[in-house]
């Protein structure tokens, strides 16, 4: 033990390397590369099982996360709404069984999320090739032959997000832009909110003291 009032040792002398006294406490990491072939392999099996359906799975909505501090990204939602499905021309019984997510809690707040996720619903739809259940009795909305030939699966990412980069416009220097103080502009308007109320009420006392003024000359 520690004498008097000195600090207690902190050795970490007691792992047990080789799980002699029991469970070894220290987390190897030797099947490393062992996981990763299963992984791959375990992949590669997904992919002929689901084909020739696209290996990352439905498709899904560009949604923004809430809250200020996030809403300004964008990032993959839970599924389309009824609504972006009425507008692509897509029936909400029909798109789970051709590779669309469905949410039918999720909301449309805005013109802009229905625009973009029934453009992507649209584009999605033009270049699905159906196949049929039956070869040999093809229903309506089903590809032809020739197109069913052509298809290939998508491995990688189904429609990802891309950023639209706006050309950075220059702008030249002006007098009058060097000559503004930014300072002195956002100090005069902030005072100008502040008195709003005190100026209303003088402009009220003033037209009551006429109004008074008026009335004593009356007399």
């Amino acid at each position: 033990m520690v004498a008097h009032n000195n600090e207690i040792p902190h050795q970490h002398f007691s792992k047990d390397w080789q799980g002699i006294a029991g469970a070894c406490r220290v987390r190897t990491w030797f099947n490393q590369a062992g996981r990763k072939k299963s992984r791959r392999i375990a992949r590669e099996k997904k992919a002929k099982a689901i084909f020739p359906r696209p290996t990352a799975g439905a498709l899904r909505p560009i949604v923004r996360p809430p809250t200020v501090r996030y809403n300004f990204k964008t990032r993959l939602g839970r599924g389309f709404t009824l609504e972006e499905l009425k507008v692509a021309g897509i029936p909400k019984k029909l798109a789970p069984t051709i590779g669309i997510a469905v949410d039918h809690r999720r909301r449309n707040r805005s013109e802009e999320s229905l625009a973009l996720n029934s453009k992507r619903l649209k584009a999605y739809k033009a270049s699905l090739i159906l196949f049929p259940r039956r070869t040999a009795k093809p229903k309506h909305g089903d590809s032809e032959a020739g197109e069913l030939s052509m298809a290939r699966q998508l491995k990688g990412k189904l429609m990802p997000i891309t950023k639209d980069s706006k050309p950075i416009e220059m702008v030249a220097v002006t007098a009058e832009m060097k000559g503004f103080k930014a300072y002195h502009k956002l100090r005069t308007e902030r005072m100008n909110v502040w008195q709003v109320g005190p100026r209303l009420k003088k402009v009220e006392e003033e037209k009551k003291k006429e109004e008074e003024e008026k009335k004593n000359a009356a007399k």
